[in-house]
């Protein structure tokens, strides 16, 4: 049945709402103007994306001579974009007080430059985590596949650019890349977290890695895996609560399969160890351990 607007009820609702925003209730912030534009952020990393994978998501022919053009327009918008936002942040999180002044002009600038020139190490890397990959799931009929289709490399391509943003310290654009992969492959890198090379997620959906996580090389893991920590309130882990760690370390050739929850920033998974599935884990293990079926306490 069709329902006829009466606008006096209408603009009291608006009224409504607008006096809303006269209480204390912290998202009554009426600055985001300033605060970064999440899709201009995404679209800069869409073109980091492409440089990163060039032959498969080029729309064009590729030849060594032309290679240098098909990267430069897509570096350009980026470097624009990602430099305006990053200014964004600094400025906001300046205003608000949360980092101190004293950054030097062209800082934001500098910060850009400094990821793309570290772009072919990120490329060196992520080769490592595509080979770790294709040797670890024979479910891959090929490289390209891996590529084009697994979340895992979706979710580790971002993380691999936003950690190297996340140890410039620059805010909030970070977690934004971060979560962008997130919320398309259902896999939780904090930006924070160390992860070495060769590490291979499979399935992925649902693992969770915290921000002081430290990860080896040639690490597996399944999905559903948490690096979680012991206290998630933030006046328990004050003061200092950005630079305490939280949450494991695994070190290098360990497996954890799907379901197990490793908590703790004490707490060590030796190298070659392997976690079973649905494991609770909050202390140590030594290196070679096989942890499975009960609950390591």
């Amino acid at each position: 049945m069709h329902h006829t607007l009466r606008t006096s009820d209408l603009e009291l609702a608006i009224d409504q709402v607008v006096q809303s925003y006269d209480g204390p209730q912290e998202i009554n912030n009426l600055e985001s103007a300033a605060l970064p534009n999440k899709r201009a952020v995404v679209e800069a990393y869409n073109h980091i994306k492409p440089v990163i994978y060039l032959g498969f998501y080029s729309l064009r022919s590729l030849r060594r001579d032309n290679l240098r053009f098909a990267v430069s327009e897509h570096l350009y918008p980026a470097y624009e974009d990602l430099v305006e936002q990053i200014d964004r942040a600094l400025t906001y999180e300046q205003h608000a007080g949360r980092v101190k002044s004293g950054f030097p002009p062209g800082w934001s600038g500098e910060v850009v430059l400094r990821l793309f020139h570290a772009l072919p190490e990120i490329r060196r890397l992520l080769n490592t985590d595509v080979v770790a990959a294709f040797d670890g799931d024979p479910a891959a009929r090929s490289v390209e596949e891996i590529v084009f289709s697994y979340p895992a490399i979706e979710a580790i391509t971002a993380h691999r650019v936003a950690n190297v943003l996340y140890r410039e310290q620059v805010p909030m654009i970070p977690r934004i890349i971060a979560e962008y992969a997130h919320s398309q492959t259902g896999i939780d890198l904090h930006p924070g977290a160390s992860i070495g090379e060769a590490f291979f997620l499979d399935h992925g959906t649902g693992t969770v890695i915290g921000e002081t996580s430290i990860i080896g090389n040639n690490v597996k893991m399944y999905q559903g895996v948490t690096l979680g920590a012991l206290s998630t309130r933030r006046t328990e882990c004050e003061p200092d609560v950005f630079r305490r760690k939280r949450h494991p370390t695994l070190e290098d050739n360990v497996t954890i399969y799907a379901g197990a929850t490793i908590l703790g920033g004490d707490t060590v998974v030796g190298a070659g160890s392997v976690v079973g599935g649905n494991v609770w884990l909050v202390n140590s293990v030594p290196p070679g351990s096989k942890i499975f079926g009960r609950a390591k306490q």
